[in-house]
């Protein structure tokens, strides 16, 4: 089997890493359209069993014939291009996933499901961290537990050494920060769907030294389509990213004097995007690639035969030097090529479009990870 991995961006550059290290294709293809990110991947990834080819997404009849030559198809590109990328994995009938990122996105994709289940072929969308390991993990828990009261999940990715005074530095996308810091937070409550502003009900949240206390607030996109697909399983289900102390109040002035908006102002006679200048000022004042960690907590409560029961997740990833990739292009590159793996090992097998809580085996996923030193602790109280 093929496979294309579209973008060479830091993401990019984990999930082929982890294709070449780990699975058993007969070609590995890496597309980006950006010659410095594809230059900079080949620096990286040092082989010539990959190949490196320039495309642009935009070129839909392109990306057309180069679907056709692959079996499974990877996006690691901005999450406003994937709906397009599934309609034309569907017309080429070629295996789709991706990184997910936005909740109106994967809405879409999922209406295509009797599409893609007539062509014989699995698009999973948020195959990344959060959501991602987190869907997976939100499984588990409705696997092992009934009557489940809640499901609270925590995830942050941070820097080693913070800078202020946002203690923070680009470890994904800036736009994509934005976008989860911008829109709306969705709730499980009693069966309902509801919506709470973002970077709102700061908490605080601990974790063992050098951490200790840290903060968590509601964000948008990182639990995605769970509080519907457990609408009747779950009590309640939130999802928070946890920061250092203080971030959450400083960047928020930023977003409240709307920073984060796309909608364009003149500043003299020229239109320019506010979002943009805080995108450009983000890459200039903060640190890139630096030493990271991605800190995960879920907390969850339910019942085991008539019994109350606690069950925690926990999982710590650190930067790793011997392979000179981040904890989040760990965390977010490698379970996506780790699922992709399992269509191409016929592990998955189910077709149409299925989020990873509805898809992915969660036992086979997590021995998987912990493989490649992703180690998820799994605690009952």
């Amino acid at each position: 089997m093929n496979i294309l991995v579209l973008g060479s961006g830091m993401m990019g550059q984990a999930i082929t890493y982890d294709l070449f290290k780990n699975s058993n294709f007969d070609k590995i293809t890496i597309s980006d359209f950006n010659k410095s990110n594809l230059d900079s991947a080949k620096k990286f990834l040092n082989t010539e069993k990959i190949y490196f080819k320039e495309i642009n997404v935009k070129n839909l009849i392109d990306i057309k014939k180069i679907f056709v030559e692959n079996d499974i198809v990877i996006s690691a590109i901005p999450y406003q291009y994937n709906f397009d990328m599934t309609k034309i994995a569907i017309l080429t009938k070629t295996h789709f996933l991706d990184l997910g990122g936005n909740n109106k996105i994967v809405n879409k994709q999922k209406k295509l499901s009797k599409k893609a289940k007539i062509k014989k072929i699995s698009i999973i969308p948020d195959c990344g961290l959060a959501p991602g390991i987190v869907s997976t993990i939100t499984r588990d828990i409705v696997n092992e537990l009934n009557n489940i009261k809640f499901v609270k999940i925590r995830v942050g990715g941070l820097p080693i050494k913070p800078k202020p005074p946002l203690n923070y530095q680009i470890v994904f996308s800036p736009n994509g920060l934005i976008n989860e810091y911008v829109e709306d937070s969705i709730i499980l409550y009693n069966a309902k769907i509801i919506k709470k502003k973002s970077m709102t009900e700061i908490e605080k949240i601990f974790f063992p030294k050098p951490f200790g206390e840290m903060e968590a607030f509601l964000t948008s996109g990182g639990c995605s389509t769970l509080p519907y697909t457990y609408r009747e399983k779950i009590g309640y289900l939130d999802y928070k990213t946890i920061r250092y102390p203080g971030h959450c109040e400083k960047f928020k002035i930023l977003v409240d004097i709307i920073l984060g908006d796309e909608k364009p102002i003149e500043i003299n006679n020229i239109d320019l995007k506010p979002r943009e200048f805080l995108i450009e000022s983000l890459k200039k004042n903060l640190p890139i690639n630096k030493k990271d960690v991605v800190l995960l907590k879920i907390d969850s409560e339910g019942e085991i035969k008539g019994k109350k029961m606690s069950l925690t997740y926990t999982l710590i990833d650190y930067f790793n030097e011997k392979e000179n990739l981040t904890a989040m292009m760990r965390t977010t590159g490698f379970p996506i090529s780790i699922i992709a793996q399992m269509i191409e090992r016929k592990i998955i097998s189910k077709r149409g479009v299925y989020c990873p809580e509805e898809i992915v085996p969660c036992e086979q996923f997590f021995l998987e990870l912990a493989k490649r030193g992703i180690n998820i602790i799994k605690e009952f109280n």
